[in-house]
This record gives structure tokens, C-alpha cells and sequence, in this order.
């Protein structure tokens, strides 16, 4: 297994990592954790990716598989101290759809499937664990498609929402919108009779509970967000085309990702590919701001080009004649609006029972003009169970100042544990990666290992592991980075 990192051009490799600091680390604090794999039909899409959610007066919440027939929230101190949990009971065929939190209460959602569908809502108040009644949010028909939630930025604020199909075409979508206590905000129709064929679409709530419906419509081709307020009747639309016609080839959206902000900004991100040999042509980034001013501004084009692929064919070790199977993951901001754009390489070698790959991360750095300044490319080879998909893989990164921190669970020089790297973002240098010391045992479900894993401070981590394969038991640890 072989790891390089990709600089961008004019900069030596070796001056800069030379100046960055070593991380080292040590497992200040261990507590017993209780733990079920969990069963899902979908092993490719993690519905509750982040399983672990700080809190802003120290300490953190977590939402645990317990058993076969309930879940649970609990709450520990910065000590790993548990200071409640509360239960909550899943009947066959529920699932758990959502987990947020705002300032005073967690919120968990569940999907209920069979004969019909059902969104129910669960509120817990954060200082004892108090559970208000579960709350019915949504119905929908068993034969309408899964329906969707989402939470604001703050977790202050949820909607939920069902699909309205005729045939297989998305022609509406009904959608209703909640605050931290699940009192009803608002009910709202958008309606999509105007995109006529094949496009995609999903909901985001702002925190003063403004709902921002982003689309990728025209054939695929353009970024389209529409702005719906509480308060108004009026809509406010913009829309800006990522595709076309360049060289004679026509060029459409392959993925996209977006970001709502506390303000109601809301980033954009485009991998746009030909559509005849769906080889990848750029990375395509918009700001939609809905602020007072209310403008649109779109960032220079990132190109595929042959250099770019020799580039990650070299910070891999591989001779790949084509970028393939790369995904957007993240849009990371820093506190001046600099913006990485993260792009993981996801595949199977095989059927659907062969097991997941994830494989390098493509970094793209932005400054606070929304100019392209660096790329960054990070080596790594991660293998998952077929009946986990890519749910115990990929990395988790979060912003700190100047710095994105990235944690991946590797195998590297023999040692199976969690590794930290620090990348620059004003620079787009990344370090090598430094072990966290938690020996992580390879399991044939190790989901637990990313879904656990947070930042508490810059310098302090929770996460969950079991120290050996001859360990029956899990370990919820508090790591303290120097």
C-alpha cells in the first residue's frame, strides 16, 4: 500500500511538510460502549452518516444501536462521563432517518416502511434527556418514493418531505417544516411541472427556517436553487448553466453537492462530465447568496485534463487511463469563506456482494474570491465488507482556523488504526499521516469506527473501537492531539 500526496505546482514537497507541526497523540480516557451492527437496505448511502454530535458547552451526544429493537441517545461530560440516556424503541421495518441537535434539544427521526410510510419525530431536551412524545411528521404511500428530511445548519429547524410522481417523473414535491420542539412552521408545495424531463432535486432548511430547493434540471446541464420563505409569498429563483456544448461535445452534471451556511449562502459544486464518453471534464463551484444583497457568482472551471490524471495516477501508484468513480463529499469552509471542494474515489471490483473500495481524496482549494488556487491530492486504499458498502470507509474532516483536519481508519505499516492529517488551506499542503494510538481491530462491521468518530476542539477526538479481535468489547475513547 503505497502514500504520496500531490502538491500543487512550484512548491517543494519536502521544505513545506518540514514546516508543518507532527502531531502526536495519546487515548486520555477509555469507557465501556454498547454497540449492534446495524442492518440496512441501502449500503451506499448512509442516511446517519455522524453518529457522534458535539456540544458547544463541552461534551457530546451519541446515537446508539443498542439492541435489535431500540436505539438510544446518550449524553457524556468531556471525561466520557454518561450523564443520561433514553430509549427509544424501534418496531420491524423502522429505521432511523435522522439525527441533529440545536442548543436545547436533540432530534431524532424515523422512517416507518410496509404497507404505507411514516415519518416520525423524536425531541429530547439536551440538559436531562427528556423525551417529549413521539411526533408523526409525514405519511406517504408504500409506493412513493423513500421521503427525504433535512436539518438546518444550527439543527434549530427540520423538513420533511414526500415526493409527488407521475410515473416515474418527480412532478411536486410536499413538504412541511418543523422547529427544535416539532411545532409546525410551515406546509409548502413545490411544484417542478416546468422541468419537463430527466433532472434531480432535494430541500435544505435555513436556520430561520427558510427552505432553499436546489435542482439540477435542463437535461442536466444547469444549477438552479429557488428560495422559499415562511413569512412571503414571493419566490426568489437563480439559476446559472454548468453545461453545454464545448468542442462540439456535449458536457452535463455527473454529481453535484451543496452547502447552506448559516446566512442562507448556499456553495455549489459540479463534477460535469461528456456525455457520449463520460470522460470527466471539469469542477464547476457556485455561490448562491440569498443575504441582503442577493447575488450569484461563479468560480473559474477546474479542468480534467491529461495532467491532472498523470498527476493522480502518480500520488497513487497507479496507471489508470481514465478518472473514474470520483464523487463529491464535501464543501469545507474556513471562517474567511476559503472553500476546499472534496472528492473521494468510491467503487467495486465486482458484483453487489464484493466488497467496497474507497481510494484517494481529490482536494480543491479556493481563496475568499472564489479563485482556483491549489489541488491536492491524498493516496490511500481502503477496503470494506460487501455487507457494509462504503458506510466503514472514506475519511471525516472538519475545519479548524486556517487547517481542515482528515481522519481516515487505514492499515499502514501494519498497524490498523485511526490517522490524522492536517491540510493547509491557504496552501493546499498536506501532512503525512500520524496514528492516534487506538489499534483498531479489523471486524467484519466496523461502521462504528467512522460513525463515531468527532471533533470535540481542535485538538480532541471521540471515537469508538475495539482495541482487538480477541476484545468482545467496544471502547468509546477521548483522543487528545498535541
Amino acid at each position: 500500500m503505497r502514500f504520496s500526496f500531490l502538491l500543487h505546482t512550484g512548491i517543494s514537497a519536502a521544505l513545506l511538510l518540514a514546516s508543518l507541526p507532527i502531531a502526536s497523540a495519546q487515548r486520555v480516557k477509555s469507557a465501556a460502549f454498547s454497540y449492534l451492527p446495524e442492518q440496512t437496505d441501502d449500503r451506499y448511502n448512509q442516511r446517519v452518516p455522524s453518529k457522534t454530535l458535539p456540544l458547544p458547552a463541552g461534551g457530546f451526544i451519541v446515537l446508539a444501536h443498542t439492541s435489535a429493537t431500540e436505539y438510544a441517545v446518550e449524553r457524556y461530560d468531556a471525561e466520557l462521563k454518561r450523564q443520561w440516556s433514553t430509549v427509544l424503541p424501534l418496531t420491524a421495518g423502522e429505521a432511523v432517518d435522522g439525527f441533529a441537535r440545536s442548543s436545547s434539544h436533540a432530534l431524532v427521526v424515523v422512517h416507518q416502511g410496509g404497507s404505507s410510510q411514516q415519518l416520525t419525530a423524536y425531541s429530547l431536551d439536551l440538559s436531562n434527556g427528556q423525551k417529549l412524545p413521539a411526533k408523526k411528521l409525514l405519511d406517504a404511500s408504500s409506493r412513493d418514493r423513500r421521503p427525504g428530511v433535512a436539518f438546518s445548519p444550527d439543527g434549530s429547524k427540520l423538513v420533511v418531505w414526500r415526493y409527488l410522481t407521475q410515473g416515474a417523473q418527480i412532478k411536486a414535491i410536499s413538504a412541511s417544516v418543523f422547529d427544535g420542539k416539532l411545532t409546525k412552521l410551515k406546509d409548502r408545495t413545490y411544484d417542478f411541472h416546468d422541468q419537463g424531463g430527466f433532472f434531480s432535486t432535494t430541500v435544505h432548511v435555513g436556520n430561520d427556517g427558510s427552505q432553499l430547493v436546489t435542482l439540477v434540471g435542463d437535461e442536466m446541464k444547469k444549477l438552479t436553487v429557488r428560495r422559499y420563505r415562511n413569512d412571503s409569498p414571493d419566490v426568489k429563483v437563480m439559476s446559472v448553466s454548468v453545461g453545454g456544448t464545448f468542442g462540439g461535445k456535449v458536457v452535463n452534471v455527473f454529481d453535484s453537492r451543496f452547502r447552506l451556511l448559516p446566512d442562507n449562502t448556499l456553495y455549489a459544486a459540479a463534477i460535469c462530465n461528456e456525455r457520449e464518453t463520460g470522460l470527466y471534464h471539469s469542477l464547476k463551484v457556485v455561490k448562491f447568496d440569498f443575504s441582503a444583497e442577493g447575488d450569484m457568482k461563479f468560480a473559474p472551471e477546474v479542468k480534467f485534463t491529461p495532467e491532472y490524471l498523470a498527476e493522480a495516477n502518480k500520488a497513487t501508484g497507479s496507471a489508470a487511463k481514465r478518472l473514474e468513480d470520483v464523487y463529491l463529499t464535501d464543501l469545507l469552509l474556513t471562517d474567511d469563506k476559503q472553500l476546499v471542494v472534496a472528492a473521494e474515489k468510491k467503487y467495486e471490483e465486482g458484483g453487489d456482494d464484493s466488497p467496497g473500495h474507497t481510494r484517494e481524496l481529490h482536494l480543491f482549494g479556493y481563496n475568499e474570491f472564489q479563485t482556483p488556487t491549489w489541488h491536492s491530492i491524498i493516496g490511500k486504499d481502503q477496503v470494506a465488507p460487501a455487507t457494509e458498502g462504503y458506510s466503514s470507509i472514506g475519511y471525516r474532516a472538519a475545519v479548524f482556523g486556517p487547517e481542515v483536519q482528515v481522519v481516515t481508519w487505514e492499515k499502514l505499516k501494519n498497524k490498523s488504526d485511526l490517522y490524522l492529517r492536517r491540510l493547509n488551506v491557504q496552501t493546499g499542503v498536506v501532512s503525512e499521516p500520524k496514528g492516534l494510538g487506538l489499534n483498531v481491530a479489523a471486524d467484519q462491521n466496523p461502521s462504528y469506527v467512522k460513525d463515531f468518530t468527532a471533533w470535540i476542539d481542535a485538538k480532541t477526538l471521540i471515537g469508538v473501537s475495539r482495541p482487538s479481535k480477541k476484545s468482545a468489547a467496544l471502547m468509546l475513547n477521548k483522543i487528545v492531539v498535541k
